[in-house]
């Protein structure tokens, strides 16, 4: 297969790949040499990013990914709003940030954390590849301790736990937090 031919048949992957794809794959499917293929694939990263196109290719912890470019997030947000679709309930979002900042946990400390019996989240989120079971924990039962898996990453755009932000950049300055009590507060004596 020739340079521009590869590089044609990568691209194509790319847009209807619902998942990230390894190099591995890449070339077993086109047929092409690994090095080739990572080669290839460097480059059209490499352009992508020197035109400063609507899309770009990011490498993730299970291989790469055709998303759109950081820069029009906002019009892609919009777009995206029109037709709002729920794909994890706030009770499955709470679960996955636990899990992911306290890893690896037991679903006694989740449920302990949250309040709630979580034994149908943390099953569907296993389910669904955002949770993996990385081991058990010392003590009566030997629980099942659960961390985040390679799903959890490629949907957060991560190629590593260490990207995920401290948890203190997403809480509001103290000041701004006494505003928003105050607010809540005075909605609430009302």
């Amino acid at each position: 297969m020739k340079d521009d031919e590869l590089s044609c048949a990568l691209e194509a992957l790319f847009t209807v790949a619902l998942e990230p794809l390894s190099i591995e794959v890449m070339a077993e499917v086109t047929g092409a040499d690994v090095t080739a293929v990572a080669e290839t694939v460097a480059a059209i990263h490499y352009q992508l990013q020197q035109e400063g196109r609507g899309f770009q290719l990011l490498e993730l912890a299970s291989g790469w990914r055709m998303q759109t470019n950081p820069e029009v997030a906002e019009v892609v947000q919009r777009f995206a709003q029109r037709e709002v679709s729920t794909r994890l309930s706030t009770a499955a979002l709470e679960t996955l940030a636990i899990v992911a900042y306290r890893q690896p946990v037991t679903r006694a400390q989740i449920a302990t954390l949250r309040g709630v019996n979580v034994d149908g989240v943390v099953r569907l989120l296993e389910q669904r590849g955002y949770i993996e079971i990385v081991g058990v924990a010392e003590g009566p039962g030997q629980p099942q301790l659960y961390g985040t898996g390679e799903v959890f990453l490629d949907r957060m755009g991560l190629s590593s736990l260490s990207q995920l932000p401290q948890p203190e950049t997403l809480l509001p300055d103290p000041e701004e937090a006494t505003q928003l009590a105050d607010e809540l507060t005075g909605a609430t004596s009302e």
